[in-house]
């Protein structure tokens, strides 16, 4: 395997990542950024109030996204193992 093709493995994988971790990290954003508004209007600073909607909303994605991710990432392992294979 050359230098080349291990850079473009590494650049595959990390996107990969950016790809399957990002719709989660942007809903965990946003619902923080939605309670802390709340709570600076209200003035309500409990602590589970920003943890519970973010793992509620954290669940229900990984449930509607959860078979695209799996299918990603089953992608890039079957080109990793091809890729050995030629090795």
């Amino acid at each position: 395997m050359s230098q080349g093709e291990v850079l473009t493995v590494f650049r595959e994988s990390i996107l990969l990542m950016l790809k399957i971790s990002a719709p989660l990290l942007l809903v965990s954003i946003l619902i923080g950024l939605v309670v802390a508004v709340f709570q600076a209007a209200t003035q309500i600073h409990e602590q589970t109030l920003t943890f519970v909607p973010k793992i509620i909303a954290i669940v229900l994605l990984l449930l509607l996204l959860g078979s695209w991710m799996l299918t990603q990432m089953d992608d890039l392992f079957h080109s990793l193992f091809s890729l050995m294979t030629q090795v």
